[in-house]
């Protein structure tokens, strides 16, 4: 994953290439540029392309092609791998620490805010981690499944938050093999507070 800085702007000051995905969760919609795939969104989720600096414009590049052929493949029922893709979403050092974080809990493996945030502090050379601004990075994750905020939960088994919905957020765990019989389904959900654990 590449870090880029959210003030950078866009690198050719053009627009970002965008095309449609119809998954079993509904339609989505990703972003690219010849960088790297910038976004991948459910349509109706918070957050909706708001890490881009440019607008977006219809269109097709290797990186939609590839985050496509990724799609099918984790739809499927596969495993693919995240290494395969160019994945350049923008935000500052903290998020992307968060994102590459994400990107290393295994399939069918879940983690919980605490725990990323006491890994986040380890790498950045901090003594300790925020939970909440773990769930600030999560929430705002630009690349939902592929990087996979779904897979962080909140201190004793809460789902707490997921921009997508909890419906969705469950649906992708269990299709991951997740035994989520213990976990619990709070009645106020929001994404940027999660249980500190």
């Amino acid at each position: 994953m590449t870090s880029r800085n959210s003030s950078a702007g866009s690198p050719s000051g053009s627009p970002y290439l965008c095309c449609p995905y119809e998954s079993p969760l509904g339609a989505m919609t990703l972003a690219a540029d010849d960088g790297g795939l910038k976004g991948l969104w459910l349509d109706g989720q918070r957050h909706f392309a708001g890490t881009l600096d440019a607008p977006m414009e219809p269109g097709d590049n290797a990186h939609l092609a590839a985050a496509r052929a990724w799609l099918d493949e984790y739809f499927a029922g596969g495993s693919p791998d995240i290494s395969r893709l160019s994945l350049t979403p923008i935000g500052g050092e903290f998020r992307q620490v968060v994102w590459r974080l994400l990107c290393e809990i295994p399939l069918g493996q879940v983690r919980t805010y605490g725990e990323i945030a006491a890994q986040a502090a380890s790498r950045m050379g901090r003594e300790r981690g925020s939970a909440r601004a773990v769930g600030g990075a999560v929430g705002h994750n630009p690349i939902s499944i592929i990087v996979p905020c779904h897979r962080v939960v909140g201190a004793g088994g809460n789902l707490t938050g997921y921009s997508g919905g909890i419906t969705r957020k469950l649906w992708l765990l269990e299709r991951e093999g997740v035994d989520c019989s213990g976990f619990r389904v709070p009645t106020r959900v929001t994404a940027l507070v999660p249980d500190a654990s």
